[in-house]
């Protein structure tokens, strides 16, 4: 009889984040590969969980409290107990652990634009000097946007044999299903929304100076949690826009809000792969995005990041360079024209066709199974 073979997937936790909100996605249109493969999910650090993953997962947690030497050592151990045939890891600090345990028998997913991440300082040259020495040894690895990919190829020496591109997958039909539930707050009057963490790669500075200069109708609303809240609150307030501002925290469901809004806005200053943008245009909403490190350009233009300048209308969304509060205020101020609106709220749901949940799905399992036919036997 042949032994069924075993795969594990890795992700640090499964807080309210995009790659989290992916895992459980993939996870949960894997159903069908039940039949063949072993699925167990490790979750390195004890956080509490703001996305859920199938009812037939079986999860391990370990305990990594945040630090890479002892998630390495619990990885170790999972490892010692599942004996993975392959293992597939998303965020770095899990990738980091999954190469070192697994070598060969390694796939690790790059979700973000590595080189615009880190700082000139200490820290930011040894986490550059270990994906230049770790990432080489994991069998593949996967980019969620060719500027990820070009990135690691480009400015860590990754060979492009073992490089792969495969964008986040959107679950269509859930998006929606979901986005018909009672919202989870009433705004009470017509609203732009932001998501994301409260963090400075998001630009929320940003976008409040260009909301405030743009002097819109409609309310704004950044959906996320994070260290700058106060000062983006306070920032509000010293642009006059205090009282037309909310922060009113993480939602578990943010998908009415995002429904009910009138425009959906990306301000990034580093993105890997903009889920909220996808998920936006699933919805039907009009969207402005800056052309940041890297997916909106592919998304939105369908064209490299370095192709596009200035203010853009590209073919499904408005481009706008990362950090410019006057072009984001152009942008604001321009799409309050309704019939910009409306043409973009037609153009959204047709270019995430090619971003179906199943077609992703079935792409992650085919890297998986080539893997599994040249990876090291178990013992």
């Amino acid at each position: 009889m042949t032994q069924r073979k075993r795969v594990l997937f890795l992700i640090n936790s499964l807080v309210g984040g995009g790659a989290e909100r992916v895992m459980c996605t993939l996870l949960r249109h894997s159903e069908a590969e039940r039949e063949e493969f072993d699925i167990t999910l490790g979750l390195i650090d004890v956080e509490q969980a703001g996305n859920t993953a199938p009812d037939w997962v079986d999860i391990r947690q370990l305990d990594g409290r945040m630090s890479l030497p002892r998630s390495v050592l619990e990885v170790r151990k999972l490892f010692a107990e599942v004996k993975p045939d392959v293992c597939l890891s998303f965020l770095r600090r899990a990738n980091f652990a999954n190469v070192i345990n697994a070598g060969g028998r390694s796939i690790i997913s790059e979700r973000a634009t590595a080189s615009a991440q880190f700082g000139s300082n200490a820290r930011g040259a040894i986490s550059r000097a270990m994906i230049r020495t770790l990432y080489p040894r994991a069998q593949r690895v996967i980019a969620v946007s060719d500027g990820v990919s070009d990135d690691l190829r480009m400015r860590f020496g990754l060979a492009s044999e073992k490089l792969i591109t495969i964008p986040n997958p959107v679950d269509v039909d859930l998006i929606r299903a979901r986005a018909t539930e009672p919202a989870p707050i009433d705004i009470g009057e017509p609203y732009i929304m932001a998501a994301g963490r409260l963090v400075p790669s998001k630009g929320f500075d940003v976008l409040i100076r260009a909301y405030a200069a743009a002097k819109v109708k409609e309310k704004l609303i950044i959906a996320g949690v994070g260290e700058l809240r106060d000062q983006l609150i306070a920032l509000a307030q010293e642009c006059g826009v205090g009282d037309r501002v909310m922060l009113p925290g993480f939602f578990e469901n943010p998908y009415p809000l995002m429904r009910g809004a009138e425009l959906v806005v990306l301000s990034s200053s580093i993105e890997g792969f903009p889920n909220a943008l996808v998920e936006a245009m699933a919805l039907g909403r009009p969207t402005i995005a800056t052309n940041s490190a890297s997916g909106p350009s592919e998304i939105l233009a369908e064209a490299p990041r370095e192709s596009i300048t200035g203010l853009t209308f590209a073919a499904h969304g408005v481009l706008t360079p990362v950090g410019s509060v006057p072009h984001m205020a152009e942008a604001l101020s321009a799409m309050a024209d309704p019939e910009r609106r409306r043409l973009y709220s037609e153009k959204g749901p047709l270019r995430v066709e090619a971003y179906s949940a199943r077609a992703a799905k079935d792409r992650y399992w085919a890297v998986i199974r080539d893997a599994l036919q040249s990876a090291p036997q178990r013992r």
